[in-house]
């Protein structure tokens, strides 16, 4: 008979199966329920240091904004510790090409002293999102029965064939057009974030311990299996 102490305990179940993403791809994000989201990263703007006429612009054209949503949309600031890998990197390849003995010293004590001034000083980076969702079943377009049917048996991510793909990549991007052109009508820039800034953004917020101590590889560089149980009709 096996003692229970000894009998190893059974793995629990993967956090993946709480998480409400079925998968990124084509710059979305699937849901389980079948909608989608599209991120978009927003430029700021210090509007301590516009004039009274700026700033009564800015909140009119805020205001025009909400009143002009059909939808809801979700604003996310997120503050986190500056990663500055990539500066660095172009810092230590500028150092190795660099033939002058003097200069190639300076650039290595001002690469420290960069990473010292991050350490010390705990510097922040605020980063701005607008997320953009598209549910099929508040498109008003539809008539009725289309969108009895797709309640009674929502479509899972794993399961949409290729015309109801077509349309949520479609009808996202439209949103995403217009959303960007009201955004920039108050000042301010946005840029949709593509499949593999998606991941990361993901992975950070799932993961903010990791996130710099384990990078990501770059999407392009995996291998992907075929999905046997996708409906290409």
């Amino acid at each position: 008979m096996q003692s229970k102490k000894l009998a190893k305990p059974k793995p629990g179940a993967s956090t993946v199966k709480y998480l409400d993403i079925a998968e990124i791809r084509d710059d979305m994000v699937l849901l389980k329920d079948g909608t989608v989201r599209a991120v978009l990263l927003v430029s700021s703007i210090n509007f301590a240091l516009k004039s009274f006429d700026e700033q009564e612009a800015i909140i009119q054209a805020y205001i025009t904004f909400l009143n002009s949503l059909e939808y809801p949309v979700q604003i996310v600031i997120q503050s986190r510790r500056m990663n500055i890998d990539a500066y660095i990197d172009q810092l230590i390849a500028q150092q190795k090409k660099t033939e002058n003995d003097l200069l190639r010293t300076q650039i290595a004590d001002y690469r420290n002293f960069v990473l010292e001034l991050v350490e010390l000083g705990q510097i922040m980076q605020k980063m701005f999102y607008v997320v953009i969702p598209y549910d099929p079943l508040s498109d008003k377009r539809k008539n009725f029965f289309t969108r009895l049917s797709e309640a009674i048996s929502p479509a899972a991510a794993a399961k949409l064939n290729k015309k109801q793909l077509a349309d949520r990549i479609e009808q996202l991007s439209r949103r995403v057009e217009i959303i960007g052109g009201q955004l920039n009508s108050m000042g301010l820039a946005s840029s949709r974030i593509d499949t593999q800034g998606l991941i990361e953004v993901y992975y950070n917020v799932y993961n903010p311990d990791l996130f710099d101590t384990e990078k990501l590889a770059d999407i392009s560089q995996i291998r992907q299996e075929p999905e046997p149980n996708r409906v290409e009709s």
